[in-house]
């Protein structure tokens, strides 16, 4: 079997925050929302259904973490979740958090203007916040911190 590798359009677009038992956590570039990525380390799957039923119970609960520290942090009007692969085929999952008013409101995000960056002390800092607040929302068993 093949090793897991991420697509490099999901590397070059989003910094690592951490892996979670099944996932890694990517947190992307764009600044104008704060949108989390889950992509499972697994090779070669394009679908939800080409993970076992356990794999996307896992998914699920990622997904239910990833949403927690969306609302905590963020208070967003609305969490958006998505699995698209039109253009990156490899599974992963979006969640973002949405306010009324933001740049692509209340239309979707993919296409809209251009993506704020932001220097590395933001992004730095920022992952230290998200960290922080996944550490105090997590069960125990649900976070398998690893440094980028």
């Amino acid at each position: 079997m093949d090793e897991f590798s991420l697509h490099p359009r999901l590397a070059a677009d989003s910094h690592l925050l951490l892996d979670l038992p099944l996932c890694q956590l990517r947190r992307m570039r764009d600044a104008r929302w704060l949108w989390l990525l889950l992509v499972p380390r697994l090779p070669e799957r394009r679908e939800l259904t080409d993970l076992d039923v356990p794999q996307q119970a896992q998914l699920m609960r990622e997904i239910d973490l990833s949403s927690r520290l969306l609302l905590q942090v963020a208070k967003p009007t609305k969490l958006n979740t998505a699995a698209l692969g039109n253009i990156v085929e490899q599974l992963h999952v979006h969640v973002v958090a949405r306010h009324v008013g933001d740049a692509a409101w209340p239309g979707p995000i993919w296409g809209v203007g251009q993506a704020e960056s932001r220097d590395d002390t933001f992004w730095v800092d920022e992952r230290q916040q998200l960290l922080a607040a996944l550490t105090s929302l997590a069960k125990p068993g649900e976070l398998a911190i690893s440094a980028p």
